[in-house]
C-alpha cells in the first residue's frame, strides 16, 4: 500500500490525511472484490486512492470551509436569500400599484393577454372590440407599466 499512499501524497494530499485515504481506497477496492469477484491488487488499490483524493479536492474547491466526509450529502440550496424575497414582494406591491392606475377596462384587457393567456382574436370577442382596438390597449397598458416599473 505505499505506492497507493505516495501516489496521493505526490497528488497533494497531507501525509496525517494519505494514510485514511488508502484505508477507505483499500476497503472500497475490498467490497469491490467481493461483490464482483475480483482480486484485491495494489494497482486496484493506487487507482481507487488517486480517484479519492480527486474527490475530496474537487469538494473543498467547492466547499472550502466544510469539512464533508464521503456520507454526507451536497445539495444545493436554491431557495432566494431573504433580501431577494422582499426585494421581490417589494417590485411585485409595486407593480400592483401599477396596474391599479390603469383604466377599469385597459387593466381587464392587458389581464386577459398577459395573464389569462387569452388571444387578440378572443379578447376583442369576449368584449366586443375590434382586434386593432384591443392591441391598443394592451400595448399602451404595457408601455405604461413598464414606464411606471422603471420608476421603482
Amino acid at each position: 500500500m505505499r505506492k497507493a499512499r505516495g501516489a496521493v501524497i505526490r497528488r497533494g494530499v497531507l501525509a496525517q490525511d494519505a494514510e485514511d485515504l488508502v484505508q477507505e481506497a483499500f476497503l472500497r477496492v475490498e467490497a469491490f472484490g467481493r461483490r464482483e469477484g475480483a482480486p484485491v491488487t495494489e494497482g486496484r488499490v493506487v487507482v481507487a486512492a488517486v480517484n479519492l483524493s480527486i474527490d475530496a479536492a474537487r469538494r473543498r474547491r467547492i466547499a472550502p470551509f466544510i469539512d464533508l466526509d464521503d456520507t454526507t450529502p451536497l445539495i444545493a440550496d436554491e431557495t432566494p436569500a431573504p433580501d431577494e424575497i422582499l426585494r421581490a414582494r417589494s417590485k411585485l406591491r409595486h407593480a400592483a400599484k401599477g396596474l391599479e392606475r390603469l383604466p377599469e377596462r385597459t387593466r381587464r384587457l392587458l389581464l386577459a393577454r398577459r395573464i389569462d393567456g387569452l388571444s387578440y382574436a378572443q379578447i376583442a370577442e369576449k368584449e366586443g372590440m375590434s382586434v386593432a382596438a384591443v392591441e391598443k390597449h394592451v400595448a399602451r397598458a404595457t408601455v405604461e407599466l413598464t414606464k411606471w416599473m422603471d420608476l421603482w
